[in-house]
């Protein structure tokens, strides 16, 4: 599985990486620190799950994942966020989120999600 992040804290993504390389197989083939390079990234690499983040510089990882879901409807979009609010959340399911987590309280289960869609 081609896995993609963005989020605009570079410690966040290496946390991630380190992760991510430490329990599943997933193949990690781009980061992204604003919502620009997200999608430029999620253009040219078309990874199978792509972590966003809310809020990045340039453009919203909600943006992103509007633009996402209306090119790749298949892709799977996990947002992990900072603002775990219930319309943040009910706006990213309504355009096509698959997951919604919190990064305080749902970061051990972004490595079981990772491992379990390998």
């Amino acid at each position: 599985m081609k896995l993609a992040i963005a989020d605009d804290s570079a410690k966040l993504r290496e946390r991630i990486k380190d992760l991510v390389m430490m329990f599943t197989t997933a193949e990690i083939v781009g980061e992204a620190e604003n919502g620009v390079e997200a999608l430029q990234l999620i253009e040219d690499k078309e990874p199978d799950l792509v972590i966003l983040d809310i809020r990045m510089p340039e453009m919203s990882g909600i943006e992103v994942l509007k633009k996402v879901k209306e090119r790749r409807s298949k892709m799977k979009v996990c947002i992990l966020t900072n603002y775990p609010y219930k319309q943040y959340k009910i706006k990213c399911l309504a355009e096509g989120a698959d997951y919604f987590l919190d990064k305080n309280k749902d970061f051990p289960q972004l490595i079981s999600l990772i491992a379990e869609l390998v």
